[in-house]
């Protein structure tokens, strides 16, 4: 893995010895020697990980860290304090300054090695999220930094694995005051209920009698429902070894025992903060992504996504052997509509037309709406005939109820002529599908409107 680590620290011996190890696993690595220095090198987005030491002469690394954390620009960025402050107060400030974990010199090697593996796995998944949603500002999408790092990390809903009683309970009481805790105290059935729970973190216990609980923490990172969940592994001091192999295997913070409370409530507000910025930002690229293929006032598809997707139906159609039909639909006198009774009158009929086109058809056709007042609907494994019986249903209902608008209690008659066009074997495609549609459609409008004519083979 290639990620590039900013290694702050004011004495230059230690900046050489975390770049030597660093280096030695392959990270690139960069430097800085004041706090300043690294704020502006994160600010140019220069690295993809922090270690920074607490004690600096200019700000100390508590600042540095508060600053990253509280910047809309800075604050998915993983960092991690390196210092030889061994106090469990000193650790608490750090995480609560938003730093990602707290490592205590002299530093375990591979520790620290797995521990940067760990989150420039994470930083990647982040920064990729973030690359699809640069562009959400143009579309109108609302960023998700600043409610980020607003976030208090409170009212989680959490999972606790433990099968010891007096564990469970005593992380149970201390985080019932901020998050929403449940306990899972039987670990066959740990995975069940955290696919069925909609958690925004699961602490797992890596002392479970007779179960292996590194399993159970892959197989929540596999699921599908679950993989997204972060998971905190509380162990004993004597465990590293499972704690760094979690680390490799998908774990995203662990906990030594004894617990210091202040510390567990730190940790897990801030994985509930990293889990809720992630499903924003998954949030955000789905709704890009709809934007994208939905026509905004209708919400059927648009001329993009049936362009993309008429051709692989046809493919489909082909190689099965299958027919496949289409229907070109254009309200009749649409612009007189919107010359009469203006633009949103004309709005609300085509949304109430969209919506009695859903209707009328079947999950498996595709309703796409491709400019002005003119629709598209494909009908897969449909024949002339049947394709026929539809649009002439489809007609007739809209033809028989008038249209409401919003402007007063009016409602305006309706009709709409339908051009209908059939798959003609293998060699055929999308375009010349279309195109015999539109003929069909411009000879309905052609012999009087309000009418379905199919297209002549």
């Amino acid at each position: 893995m290639t990620a590039r680590v900013l290694v702050v620290d004011d004495v230059p011996a230690n900046v050489r010895l975390l770049e030597a190890r660093l280096s030695a696993e392959y990270f690139d690595v960069v430097t800085a020697m004041s706090g300043q220095e690294a704020l502006t090198i994160c600010d140019r987005a220069e690295c993809d990980l922090v270690l920074l030491d607490v004690m600096m002469p200019d700000l100390d690394g508590f600042e540095v860290c508060r600053r990253l954390k509280t910047s809309p620009a800075t604050h998915h960025i993983p960092v991690v304090m390196v210092t030889a402050l061994d106090q469990p107060s000193d650790k608490v400030r750090g995480l609560e300054a938003g730093a990602d974990d707290f490592l205590t010199k002299p530093i375990a090697e591979l520790a620290l090695i797995a521990r940067v593996r760990s989150l420039a796995r994470l930083k990647m998944v982040t920064d990729e999220l973030r690359m699809r949603v640069m562009t959400s500002h143009e579309i109108g999408i609302e960023s998700p930094e600043r409610e980020a790092v607003a976030d208090t990390g409170r009212s989680g809903r959490v999972l606790i694995v433990d099968d010891r009683p007096s564990s469970y309970e005593r992380i149970a009481s201390t985080l019932a005051t901020e998050q929403a805790v449940e306990i899972e105290a039987d670990p066959n059935e740990a995975l069940f209920r955290a696919a069925e729970g909609n958690y925004d973190l699961i602490i797992v216990s890596l002392g479970l009698e007779n179960f292996d609980a590194l399993r159970l923490c892959s197989q929540i990172r596999s699921l599908d429902r679950t993989r997204n969940v972060p998971i905190l592994a509380v162990t004993e001091p004597d465990n590293s070894a499972r704690m760094l192999r979690g680390l490799e295997i998908g774990v995203n913070d662990y906990l030594m025992r004894p617990i210091d409370k202040n510390e567990l409530l730190a940790r897990v507000r801030s994985q509930v903060r990293k889990r809720r910025y992630t499903e924003r930002l998954r949030d955000n690229v789905q709704i890009s992504i709809e934007m994208a293929i939905t026509d905004g006032l209708t919400g059927l598809f648009n001329r993009r996504y049936m362009e993309n997707h008429l051709g692989t139906l046809i493919e489909q159609a082909a190689a099965r052997g299958k027919p496949l039909a289409v229907m070109v639909l254009d309200i009749d006198y649409f612009k007189s509509i919107n010359d009469t009774y203006g633009h949103d009158a004309g709005d609300d009929v085509l949304r109430d037309f969209a919506r009695r086109v859903k209707r009328s058809i079947r999950g498996i056709d595709l309703a796409c709406r491709v400019g002005g007042e003119e629709f598209v609907v494909v009908m897969p494994e449909t024949d002339m005939a049947v394709a026929a019986m539809v649009a002439e249903r489809l007609r007739r209902r809209i033809a028989s109820e008038p249209f409401s608008i919003s402007q007063g209690s009016q409602s305006l008659p309706v009709t709409l002529s339908i051009g209908i066009a059939a798959l003609r074997g293998q060699d055929d495609n999308a375009a010349a599908l279309i195109k015999r549609a539109d003929q069909a459609l411009y000879r309905a409008k052609r012999d009087g409107r309000n009418r379905v004519v199919p297209d002549a083979a």
